[in-house]
């Protein structure tokens, strides 16, 4: 799936509706971010991650990331299982992105009582 470019709205939604999201927050003039952008994008179309829904948010542009990166440098990166935030950091490469991914892939895609 394509990497979904969304707004605090989105977001608040979308974790909902998707076990597995990993949102990624930017800023204009971040390096880091511009180097990310082809691996986030990458990881995004893997079958590896195809029941992972992966979101850009723009934090110049919405006030709940905004808020957020008032205490984090960008990119920040937030990985969701079920609605719930399950971590959340400042990544500078794609081996953290790609360590954050692992850990997301371990989110059971059902609850326990869904499944019975």
């Amino acid at each position: 799936m394509k990497v979904i470019d969304t707004n605090d709205a989105g977001l608040r939604t979308l974790i909902h509706d998707y076990p597995r999201v990993l949102a990624k927050f930017t800023s204009e003039n971040c390096e880091v971010c511009d180097l990310l952008a082809p691996p986030f994008e990458r990881f995004s179309m893997d079958e590896r991650f195809q029941k992972t829904v992966f979101l850009r948010l723009d934090s110049d542009e919405n006030p709940v990331a905004r808020k957020m990166m008032d205490a984090k440098v960008a990119p920040f990166f937030a990985a969701y299982c079920r609605g719930r935030l399950l971590e959340c950091d400042t990544l500078r490469s794609e081996d953290e992105v790609l360590e954050m991914l692992g850990k997301l892939q371990t989110c059971p895609e059902q609850t326990a009582s869904a499944e019975a």
